[in-house]
């Protein structure tokens, strides 16, 4: 007698301790998609509905949620979801550099050049809550971090990029008014810098080898984009074991107009006055000029810049 034999079926995938970190700024409302109120609350549905055991970390400031985030990690959360822009992956980051828990990216609010180089899209956060929910049944991909060690500091890591330069300046006018909102008060601080453009000197060790430089901007890049798409460094590799270093030689303003375009679109980079190679170590110096790194500000320079090869575990 003939039996019938029902195929195996597929195991569920094994149910996850996750914590998803939510950008404070949810907590002052914001309404629609891809605001991190909105995504968190999708996120957070979206993974309990896969099975998974969550816990919601909220918080009013950066502080407070770092706090919630570590004592998440240390009472055995197996990943870490952060939904929010490049501020937030770099929260996540520094929480988890040199541990075995994976992070998960989630883009909502603005920047975002952490997701774009990751290959998620800004726009849809459904899509990267499914990259992860795929992700998380296979091994996390390992890579690369930036590390920056000041005197009298811990060590801070970055995902995208540490820059020093016309950007920094940038950052600390546009941080200084309290109006407009959104990129124009960014794109007006562009204009501002622009009239006092000059160029900047910076002590430089690039890998053991003492230099002397002038530039108007030097960043130190291990992701592709810095100041929400543009393509510094667009063959950067997050998992080369290596770091981009891009100088930008002193320009007059209507050079700098010309070659800032395009930027955007990753065609600078034939420019002979934009210089970009992988490097592991750079120390930075220059009176008074401050560094930012994913956005964030770090203090005056200077610094030494490392790279941690597979310092990171994604699911993404």
């Amino acid at each position: 007698m003939k039996t019938s034999l029902t195929p195996p079926q597929p195991s569920a995938p094994a149910a996850l301790s996750i914590a998803v970190a939510i950008n404070p700024r949810a907590a002052f409302g914001g309404r629609g998609r891809n605001t991190p109120g909105q995504a968190g609350d999708m996120v957070v549905a979206r993974l309990r509905s896969a099975g998974h055991v969550v816990s919601v970390l909220r918080r009013r400031d950066y502080k407070a949620l770092q706090e919630a985030v570590d004592a998440e990690i240390a009472t055995g959360a197996q990943a870490l979801v952060v939904v929010g822009g490049d501020g937030m992956v770099h929260l996540g980051v520094n929480a988890l550099a040199g541990k075995t828990i994976p992070l998960g990216i989630v883009p909502a609010g603005t920047g975002n050049d952490a997701a774009r180089g990751l290959g998620l899209d800004p726009n849809d956060p459904e899509a990267a809550v499914e990259r992860f929910l795929k992700a998380c049944q296979s091994a996390p991909w390992s890579v690369d971090l930036g590390r920056i060690e000041r005197a009298g500091q811990g060590p801070v890591w970055f995902m995208c990029a540490l820059s020093a330069g016309f950007d920094a300046l940038v950052n600390e006018r546009a941080n200084g008014w309290r109006w407009p909102r959104g990129p124009m008060r960014y794109n007006l601080a562009i204009l501002r810098e622009l009239v006092t453009l000059k160029p900047l000197h910076y002590s430089l060790v690039v890998d053991g080898a003492v230099r002397q430089q002038k530039a108007v901007l030097i960043s130190v890049s291990n992701g592709i984009s810095i100041g929400g798409g543009m393509k510094i460094t667009p063959d950067a590799k997050y998992d080369d074991g290596l770091l981009d270093l891009f100088v930008v030689s002193p320009v007059s303003r209507l050079t700098f107009l010309r070659i800032y375009p395009l930027v955007f679109s990753g065609q600078h980079t034939s420019h002979p006055l934009v210089s970009i190679e992988r490097v592991k170590e750079v120390s930075m110096a220059s009176a008074g000029l401050v560094a930012y790194a994913d956005g964030e500000r770090m203090g005056p320079l200077p610094a030494t810049i490392k790279v941690d090869a597979g310092a990171l575990q994604l699911w993404v």
